[in-house]
C-alpha cells in the first residue's frame, strides 16, 4: 500500500497559489479545517475563489482569509453567519455566488465524479435560477448546475491511516466527503494518523487514492467557534410555542421530519420517544435528539443545521451532505417545517432575503421546499412593523412557487386545498376580524 506524506500545516499552505481555486471542508466550524487556513492566512497568497458552505465565522477559518483580503470570489450557501463575508459581498468588495446546499454538494460530487453538471428543480422559478439554463423533465421546470472542480481542497477528517484512508467523526462528515474527490490537490487535516491496517475497510469513509497529504492537527474549544459550547436554557414566548404545538399535531409516528431555524426547532423540544418521529438535519443527520441537558458543545456532540449542538437518539445516523439532500430531493423526508418571511395566495414562499438586509444565504430552504413531500410554514402573522406576512403575491425574493401545504402563525392556521388558500381554524383569543386586518391575502373559510 502507498504511504501519503505527512507535512506541516505551513508546507500545505504553500501548496495554494495565487488565483487558486480552494474547497474548504466544514460546516460552519463543524469539520473544518481551521488550522489549514489559518496557516493559508499567515501567507501572502491572494485572489482566491473560496468554495465552502460558509465562509467560516469571523476571523476564523475562511473568515480570517476574508479579513486579510485574499479571498477575490466565495461560492456558497449561507454567507450570513459571517458578518464580515455579508459586508464584503454587499459591498462589492468580493465577488459571490449563492448555491442552495443541496445544489452546491451536489455540484462538487459531481466534479469529482468527473461529470458536467446535472439538472435540480431546486432553485426553479426562483432569484438563483437567473441566468442558469432551465428544461422542463417530466413536466417539471429544472435548472442546470455545472459540476465543481477546484486546485487545492482542505478537507478536515478525525482519523487518517498512513495510506490516506480517512474516517469522519458524527456531522464533521458533511462537505469533507465530496471535497476530498473534487480537487486536482487534497490535503486532509485529522485528529490522529495511524497505521496502515488500524480502521476497518468497512469502516472507511474515504479511500486514500483521492488523498494527497496529511497533516496531524489536534481540535481545541477555541476551533470550534460558537458550537464550543450550548446552554440548554432559553425563554419562549407563549404565542411561539403555540405554533410548535400545532405544528406537532401535524406530525405523525414514523415520520421522517426536517425542522428549520427558528420558530420549527422549538418542536423538537417537543417530541418524545413515543411521538416516534425521525428528525433529520441537513447537514448530515437522522435521529436528532434534544440538546445536551450538560451544555456541552461540539468537541463531544453532533451538530444540527443551525449549528447547535445536539445528542443522538438510539438508532441514529451520519451521513455527509450529498447523501443528506439526496435524501431531501429524493422525497425521502416527509415533513418539512421552516420558518417564513412571506406567503402569498398562490402557496408561494418567500423566506430567505430580504433585500438590504444583512441576510445572505439560501441554505437548505430551496432543496426542502422542493424536495420534502410536506410543507409545513410557522411564522408570526405580521413583522415588526405590523406589515403582513399573509399576501396577495410574494414581494421578497422567492423561495419556491406553488409548495406550501399549511402556514400556522401566530394568529391562525391556513391550508391551500383545491389551491385556494383557506382559514381552517383561529388561533387561541384571536378573532376572525383581526385576521382579516393583519392579512392582505384573500382568504375563503373554511
Amino acid at each position: 500500500m502507498k504511504t501519503v506524506p505527512q507535512i506541516s500545516a505551513q508546507a500545505a499552505a504553500a501548496l495554494v497559489n495565487h488565483g487558486d481555486i480552494l474547497l474548504q471542508g466544514g460546516f460552519g466550524m463543524t469539520g473544518n479545517p481551521v488550522h489549514l487556513m489559518h496557516a493559508l492566512a499567515e501567507t501572502t497568497t491572494k485572489e482566491l475563489t473560496f468554495i465552502g458552505n460558509n465562509v467560516g465565522e469571523v476571523g476564523l477559518g475562511g473568515g480570517r482569509l476574508l479579513q486579510n483580503g485574499q479571498i477575490k470570489k466565495m461560492i456558497g450557501s449561507f454567507f450570513t453567519s459571517n458578518p464580515d463575508a455579508v459586508r464584503a459581498a454587499q459591498s462589492g468588495q468580493v465577488e459571490y455566488e449563492l448555491l442552495p446546499q443541496g445544489s452546491l454538494a451536489e455540484a462538487i460530487r459531481a466534479g469529482g465524479a468527473g461529470i458536467g453538471g446535472f439538472y435540480t428543480p431546486t432553485a426553479a422559478g426562483t432569484p438563483l435560477a437567473k441566468d442558469r439554463e432551465t428544461k422542463v423533465i417530466d413536466g417539471v421546470e429544472q435548472v442546470f448546475i455545472k459540476g465543481i472542480r477546484a486546485n487545492v481542497a482542505f478537507i478536515r477528517a478525525w482519523k487518517a491511516d498512513t495510506s490516506g484512508n480517512l474516517q469522519y467523526r458524527m456531522t464533521e462528515n458533511n462537505f469533507n466527503k465530496a471535497m476530498a474527490t473534487a480537487a486536482d490537490i487534497v490535503v486532509a487535516e485529522v485528529e490522529e494518523i495511524v497505521p496502515a491496517g488500524t480502521l476497518a475497510p468497512e469502516s472507511i469513509h474515504t479511500p486514500g487514492c483521492f488523498v494527497d497529504y496529511l497533516v496531524e492537527a489536534k481540535l481545541t474549544l477555541e476551533d470550534l467557534g460558537s458550537s464550543a459550547s450550548v446552554s440548554a436554557s432559553k425563554r419562549v414566548s407563549e404565542a411561539r410555542m403555540n405554533m410548535a404545538k400545532r405544528a406537532l399535531q401535524e406530525l405523525k409516528k414514523g415520520d421522517v421530519v426536517n425542522l428549520g431555524v427558528g420558530i420549527p426547532t422549538l418542536i423538537a423540544d417537543l417530541i418524545s420517544e413515543e411521538h416516534e418521529i425521525i428528525l433529520h438535519t441537513e447537514n448530515g443527520m437522522l435521529g436528532v435528539g434534544p440538546v445536551p441537558p450538560d451544555g456541552g458543545g461540539a468537541m463531544h456532540y453532533p451538530v444540527n443545521a443551525g449549528k447547535i449542538p445536539v445528542t443522538a437518539l438510539n438508532g441514529s445516523s451520519y451521513f455527509d451532505s450529498t447523501d443528506s439532500f439526496a435524501m431531501i430531493r429524493g422525497g425521502h423526508v416527509d415533513v418539512a417545517v421552516m420558518g417564513g418571511l412571506q406567503v402569498d395566495e398562490k402557496a408561494n414562499l418567500a423566506n430567505w432575503t430580504v433585500p438590504g438586509k444583512a441576510l445572505l444565504g439560501v441554505g437548505g430552504a430551496m432543496d426542502l421546499a422542493k424536495g420534502a413531500r410536506r410543507l409545513i410554514i410557522t411564522m408570526t402573522h405580521t413583522n415588526r412593523d405590523g406589515s403582513p406576512k399573509m399576501v396577495k403575491s410574494c414581494s421578497l425574493p422567492l423561495t419556491a412557487l406553488g409548495v406550501v401545504e399549511m402556514v400556522i402563525t401566530d394568529l391562525a392556521v391556513f391550508t391551500f386545498p383545491n389551491g385556494q388558500l383557506t382559514l381552517q381554524e383561529l388561533m387561541p383569543g384571536v378573532t376572525l376580524e383581526e385576521v382579516r386586518q393583519k392579512s392582505k391575502a384573500n382568504f375563503r373559510i373554511a
